[in-house]
């Protein structure tokens, strides 16, 4: 548990005892900005190579890729606990009653507990929460929405195909249904200024949610982004890590205290990732990280202000 702010393990401490782990599956879905649905092409950072465990492939069911997670994790802690993370694409978007019974799939399987399902805004439609609402009633369900960014102007640069309004209506929905959310946030996105960056902190602080993911933004082989940036469309900022540890700093102390912050940094394969090569693991970042507001004397919330944190709305 982070001396400094809320973390993930405080988030799961409030739900279960003992420890869990969360087993990547990628059920074969795709998203609806690539398959025409709202777009085409993706969004443009995105290779999901980048982030899909060895044991995490399509060609396996649900349970079988499951299971090689817990013979992977198991090995070294053999009591553990799982919550399935349906992690690759937009694990919600497909038929309702076939999207169901993969999460019934991956809840049969034992030792799991409970689900976090990662989507988009644009794809929780009213029939699949209320079916998500009855499966709450009996197993832990967190559903984890890729927002990015508040700024819609971004949004369009990078091709997400929906605005933050979306994002902010699905959380309230969500939140209204009894069910936990979280977000995930990019930090360093294409025409972003520090100042951007933080008042999309200050803007998610308003809405009811549990966890925060923020990652600095990474540059990958294979991606749109990678061609815009080579080519001179536009550039982006590239932190060094002092930089970086600087602005999380300056978002712990403005984030709302009771929002879990589960992680800072992500990590993509070496092979695909083109910037930033810091050199570092989660964990060394994280030392850091406690180490600069241990000194600078930063708590979580520190500069969270209710009131004043909502605009009028997101350019």
């Amino acid at each position: 548990m982070a001396e400094f702010y809320r973390d993930f393990s405080d988030f799961i401490a409030d739900h279960f005892k003992g420890k869990l782990q969360k087993i990547s599956v990628n059920a074969g879905f795709t998203c609806p900005n690539r398959d025409g649905t709202v777009g085409t092409g993706g969004c443009t950072y995105c290779n999901n190579q980048s982030f899909n465990p060895d044991y995490c492939r399509p060609t396996l069911s649900v349970s079988g890729q499951i299971e090689r997670g817990k013979e992977f994790f198991g090995r070294k802690y053999p009591d553990m606990e799982y919550l399935a993370y349906f992690q690759a694409y937009t694990s919600t978007h497909g038929d309702v009653s076939r999207l169901i019974d993969l999460y019934d799939e991956a809840l049969a399987v034992p030792g799991v507990r409970g689900l976090v399902i990662g989507t988009r805004p644009d794809c929780m439609p009213d029939s699949l929460l209320e079916r998500l609402f009855e499966l709450n009633k009996r197993h832990f369900v967190l559903i984890e929405y890729g927002a990015e960014s508040s700024h819609d102007r971004t949004l369009r640069l990078i091709n997400r195909c929906h605005d933050w309004k979306c994002t902010e209506d699905a959380v309230m929905r969500t939140s209204d249904a009894g069910i936990p959310v979280g977000l995930h946030l990019i930090m360093g996105l294409p025409g972003e200024t520090e100042d951007d960056i933080l008042l999309t902190v200050d803007r998610v602080s308003r809405l009811p949610l549990q966890t925060v993911k923020l990652h600095q933004l990474q540059l990958i082989k294979g991606t749109r982004m990678a061609v815009d940036v080579e080519s001179g469309i536009y550039d982006i900022k590239r932190y060094i890590v002092d930089e970086y540890i600087d602005l999380c700093c300056r978002v712990v102390e403005r984030m709302n205290p009771a929002i879990a912050i589960e992680r800072f940094t992500s990590q993509s394969p070496a092979e695909l990732l083109l910037y930033p090569r810091w050199g570092l693991k989660n964990y060394e970042f994280v030392n850091l990280l406690n180490n600069r507001l241990r000194r600078l004397g930063i708590r979580q919330g520190t500069l969270f202000r209710d009131a004043d944190c909502h605009g009028p709305g997101a350019q």
